[in-house]
């Protein structure tokens, strides 16, 4: 990993990533990326932002997880057939999570692949899902069960795009900046602690320089283990239950993941010695940061659920746990030791 004062580089065997920080996304397509663009995007940030689209071919899609399916992305090829877009084409998403999930999926399929900028618009995007290559839609209830892993020619971070973030996307980025400082920077967890969500949205400048730290944490895990053969499973900290209850329950990804971070520690708790004042310490920053630790869920449905996690292997599951804060462990659990730990936690 390289650092500049602007930019962090992802180098991989087979390509070099920039993540370029603090810039305008237009002026960024207009200097640097060459040839045809099309650009994609949500209907909330579309009106948000309508003027910054002027010029370009844009498609939009209604905001939202219920976009992350393949019948979406089979129109939105569609569409990008009609509008007679080739393989001399980039696609541009603007957008958060969902935006850039379908997007580098989109790109990795139309014509074998065509070139990619992410451009993240929400915490949760500039911090984890526009970071790595990883892409993918649901199928019915189940979260990403199908995908690629598909590098982007950069990732571009237009700070300006946060001043209409709402609160509550705020809060569900922070979510994986706390899972962050969970696996792998107890520093950051205690900056987290020091400070408060108001803190970092008054301040455009502090969050600059949290998101690229987060950035960089990523970055790192990343260039390590591309495919996720290793350590970038550690990233999946808090997702195995929380994906379960967000594919049950009317919940935001932030608020289901922090639920299930809680839940993982539990787990940690009874198999891993990790201390209760350590779990203590982190039910009381999601608090302070405006997330869930806790949600009545139904065994049944989040069982069902964790059977078709795409982490299961046979018998067993790889679960991220915690040892203390800041250092996470990839632990297989039988699936009959796991669903005793289900009924001791819930």
């Amino acid at each position: 990993m390289d650092k500049t004062s602007n930019e962090i580089v992802l180098n991989l065997p087979h390509c070099v990533v920039p993540y370029v920080q603090d810039i305008s996304w237009r002026q960024y397509l207009n200097e640097k990326v060459e040839g045809n663009k099309i650009l994609f995007t949500d209907e909330n940030i579309f009106r948000h932002h309508k003027e910054s689209f002027e010029g370009f071919a844009t498609i939009v899609i209604p905001p939202g997880e219920s976009s992350k399916s393949q019948e979406r992305v089979d129109a939105i090829i569609a569409e990008m057939l009609e509008k007679e877009v080739d393989k001399t084409y980039t696609l541009v998403a603007i957008g958060g999570g969902v935006v850039t999930d379908i997007a580098g999926y989109v790109a990795s399929i139309y014509k074998r692949g065509i070139g990619l900028v992410q451009v993240p618009s929400s915490i949760l995007a500039m911090v984890d899902a526009a970071i790595g290559g990883k892409n993918g839609v649901n199928v019915g209830q189940y979260k990403n069960m199908v995908g690629t892993t598909y590098q982007p020619a950069a990732v571009i971070y237009d700070f300006s795009l946060l001043k209409t973030l709402p609160i509550a996307e705020w809060r569900n980025g922070f979510a994986e900046i706390i899972k962050h400082a969970c696996i792998k920077d107890k520093e950051l967890f205690d900056e987290l602690v020091s400070n408060e969500l108001a803190d970092y949205m008054a301040d455009i400048e502090k969050t600059k320089i949290l998101v690229q730290r987060n950035v960089a944490i990523k970055i790192k895990v990343v260039a390590e283990d591309e495919l996720e053969t290793g350590d970038r499973k550690l990233l999946n900290f808090g997702h195995t239950f929380g994906h379960a209850i967000e594919a049950n329950y009317d919940l935001a990804h932030g608020a289901a993941i922090s639920v299930g971070m809680i839940m993982a520690a539990r787990i940690s708790e009874e198999i891993m010695d990790f201390y209760s004042t350590e779990l203590d310490k982190l039910r009381l920053l999601f608090l302070q940061y405006g997330l869930p630790i806790a949600y009545k869920i139904d065994k049944e449905k989040i069982w069902n659920s964790l059977l078709m996690d795409k982490k299961r292997s046979k018998d067993s599951m790889n679960f991220i746990l915690l040892t203390t804060i800041g250092n996470g462990v990839v632990q297989p659990i039988s699936l009959v030791q796991l669903k005793d730990l289900l009924e001791q936690i819930l």
